[in-house]
């Protein structure tokens, strides 16, 4: 049997970051949220994550800096970034480095899962 996929979720926002919780689990995945790309590096979520949702700007190491750091550590993991930021440059860095999707806040909650499903696929 085939186990349900892991979401890890990395945004300084803890409502936000709550409200993606409830929304991914309520589909039926496991789900696990960090408030900072740090300490999602020191967690034991890293090698087991099927799909990371990343906000681009927080304090401390960035969204583009932690998938920087995973992709020099030879993690390739699928990564949706999420931001409120219209930033056009950060937009086609991380698209070249391998993100999947990348979405602006607010966004729509089938926006978000679509972009799941096929980050997993």
């Amino acid at each position: 049997m085939p186990s349900v996929p892991l979401i890890s979720i990395v945004d300084d926002d803890e409502a936000l970051r709550s409200s993606l919780e409830d929304l991914i689990r309520s589909v039926g995945f496991r789900v696990q949220g960090f408030s900072s790309a740090e300490a999602f590096l020191r967690s034991n979520q890293v090698q087991t994550t099927d799909c990371l949702i990343l906000d681009v700007r927080m304090p401390g190491m960035t969204g583009p800096g932690l998938q920087r750091d995973l992709r020099s550590k030879n993690t390739d993991l699928p990564i949706i970034f999420i931001t409120a930021y219209e930033n056009p440059d950060i937009r086609a860095q991380v698209f070249e480095t391998g993100a999947v999707a990348f979405l602006y806040k607010p966004f729509y909650e089938e926006d978000l899962l679509d972009a799941i499903n096929a980050a997993l696929e």
